[in-house]
């Protein structure tokens, strides 16, 4: 184990080292993200560093060093706090210059107070997130993270906060006489009326409501003990559980937008006087409405207590490429650990691929081109965009699917084992009239309100067309049926700001399962022809999963995150030889292979060719993409003439 000393578990006593040794020097922020930066480099301390997804918010240490692997559903407005700040004891008359930043309250020592007046005061800005689990985070993922954490924190051993001293009717007691809370809290060595941050158009800022001692974890609302409107955690999926978070970056904030993975290391606050303060504050601002901008819901929603939505201050922040655990976490890297995992995994591929394409034809009911095709789609990515058309993506229309046997739902369930994020979508008339699929502006609570369609990156959406029966759409259903249109045509979701939309960019993988042709837009459809009938489909898809060892499970997980990491080119020599290809398939009927078939082979030629390891296109892989489509289209023409126009 590293050598943590006071860096994890106190790591305000490391700034306020290195902010005593440099000040009145500025440079003591950039000495600060270094000094951090280097002691994570050292030995895997990444590992020891606790987990928000790993480790309930109660059993962590306030002010301790966490981690957050998260996205970003919301971006508050900046936000304005004390970045240093003096403190001056009245009777002597002594000064002491204290920082601001990684905190949410001031700090004093005893018979002290902070001089608002002084001329050392430097005033800064930081920026909030609201920040959830990434949403549909499969299983595997949460639990081979939690394996490797080496940060073992429990509240008998490590630290046990006091709310977990008291009765659960004392604990009920101080919410409802929040003064005698108050008075626990009066002897503590700090200024605690003194809040930091004031938001940008509201001096008064962070208000928040009474602290509530519920975990988060509960799910997406909270209700709580003062009768207010349940707290919504605002998490795009629903049945999602784990904490949220107020993350409140400090430096090239810029550089993140809404729907980013991060993971991001910063200071844990979770101090119970925020709330004392924020009740008080709320209570005093109903005396004078004209002192406080901000409306009550807006206040609930932006500050809500610590102990539901604790804060991270961070100190160091990056954006993920993928968060499939058993890779390293960046593969551009020119690193000797890097490169050699790559190259090892890649010695290998040919014999992870002939197995995950048995599995896959296996699970697909014999069926070894619809596998073929399912391998394809799942290491497909958008990968550039060339005006509005995204590059890359590749939706797959499963037709032919069994309605019987609930044949989606265990497919899904095999393809969650595979992926690091997905969700299943059960198209249903009722599902589409009354589900929200597109996040839209809350104009009184200031918030983005998340919907079905707020996903990460690289997130394997799986629609299942096969329950659906006829009935009407409403207003809302034909919306939310056009955005899951837009969203497969374009990759992108127009967000709801009521006054206008607002396109958002994404790169989803879709996957329709129906009987007849799809009623989404699809880049490619696959009819389904199974080869066998399992007599009990829930017995015989468990029992695919259960023959497949954990080793050879893992390596399936790797191939498929990190072929779509991977780079592809085409050569001009292979390109004039796919023109020449194409004029001559042309020659004898011109109608029979279009603009769009070349660029579907031509994709099919990519994926295929990643899915070898290999980077380039070669003669090889384009003729075998032709022979592929050539039977995937015969086959479609096969099952028209048996049923008329239906696909």
């Amino acid at each position: 184990m590293p050598c943590v000393g006071d860096w994890l578990n106190s790591p305000l006593s490391i700034v306020q080292g290195i902010f005593a040794q440099n000040v009145p020097n500025s440079d003591w922020e950039k000495k600060v993200t270094e000094f951090f930066k280097e002691k994570l480099k050292e030995n895997n301390a990444t590992n020891w560093v606790p987990s928000l997804n790993d480790v309930p918010v109660h059993y962590l240490k306030p002010n301790s060093l966490v981690k957050f692997r998260c996205m970003v559903q919301d971006m508050f407005d900046p936000e304005f706090y004390m970045g240093v700040y003096e403190t001056v004891d009245p009777n002597t008359n002594a000064r002491v210059l204290r920082f601001g930043k990684y905190r949410d309250v001031a700090e004093c020592g005893p018979q002290q107070e902070i001089d608002l007046n002084s001329s050392q005061t430097v005033t800064s800005e930081r920026q909030t997130f609201y920040c959830v689990p990434v949403p549909g985070e499969s299983a595997w993922v949460k639990e081979i993270s939690f394996f490797a954490s080496q940060a073992r924190v429990s509240p008998s051993t490590s630290y046990t906060p006091s709310r977990h001293k008291r009765s659960y009717e004392e604990d009920e007691d101080m919410d409802l006489h929040p003064s005698k809370q108050k008075e626990q809290h009066m002897g503590k060595s700090c200024c605690w009326l003194q809040i930091l941050c004031f938001s940008g158009s509201d001096i008064h800022g962070c208000v928040e409501p009474k602290r509530l001692e519920t975990e988060a974890s509960a799910g997406h609302h909270v209700i709580s003990p003062n009768c207010s409107p349940p707290l919504d955690l605002n998490f795009p999926l629903p049945g999602e559980k784990g904490p949220a978070c107020l993350v409140k970056v400090y430096e090239n904030w810029e550089s993140f937008k809404v729907n980013d993975v991060l993971e991001v290391f910063g200071v844990l606050s979770v101090d119970p006087v925020l709330s004392i303060v924020n009740s008080e504050e709320r209570d005093s601002s109903t005396l004078d409405p004209v002192e406080c901008m901000d409306t009550a819901e807006e206040q609930r929603v932006h500050s809500p207590p610590a102990s539901l939505v604790p804060r991270i201050h961070v100190i160091l922040a990056q954006k993920l490429q993928h968060i499939n655990p058993l890779l390293p976490a960046c593969l551009n890297e020119e690193e000797s650990k890097t490169c050699e995992f790559v190259s090892n995994f890649m010695s290998e591929l040919s014999p992870v691929r002939a197995e995950l394409l048995g599995f896959l034809t296996h699970a697909l009911l014999g069926d070894s081109l619809a596998a073929e095709y399912l391998i394809l789609h799942l290491i497909s990515t958008v990968y550039a965009r060339r005006d509005v058309l995204p590059l890359g993506k590749f939706t797959i229309n499963l037709s032919g699917c069994p309605r019987s046997g609930a044949f989606t739902e265990h497919l899904y369930r095999l393809i969650q084992q595979l992926v690091p994020a997905s969700y299943h979508l059960r198209m249903s008339i009722e599902s589409m009239n009354h589900s929200r699929f597109i996040p839209h502006k809350d104009y009184t609570a200031n918030r983005l309100v998340s919907g079905l369609l707020q996903l990460a990156s690289n997130t394997s959406l799986v629609i299942d067309e096969t329950q659906l029966e006829q009935g009407q759409l409403d207003t809302a259903g034909v919306r939310n049926v056009t955005a899951l249109g837009n969203l497969i045509t374009w990759q992108k979701v127009d967000y709801d700001f009521n006054y206008h939309r607002m396109e958002f960019p994404c790169n989803i993988n879709v996957l329709i399962t129906s009987e007849g042709r799809s009623l989404l837009p699809s880049d490619c459809q696959v009819h389904l022809q199974p080869q066998i009938i399992p007599p009990n489909m829930e017995e015989y898809m468990s029992s695919l999963l259960t023959a497949v060892l954990p080793s050879v499970l893992n390596k399936f997980r790797i191939y498929l995150s990190l072929l779509r990491l991977l780079d592809y080119s085409i050569s001009d020599e292979v390109t004039k030889a796919v023109e020449e290809d194409f004029v001559e398939m042309r020659k004898n009927n011109p109608e029979s292979v279009t603009a769009d078939d070349l660029h579907r082979m031509l994709l099919v030629a990519r994926f295929l060719s990643l899915s070898a390891g290999q980077t380039t296109l070669s003669r090889e892989r384009w003729l075998r993409a032709k022979q592929l489509e050539a039977l995937r289209k015969a086959r479609l023409q096969q099952q028209q003439s048996v049923n008329g126009n239906e696909l």
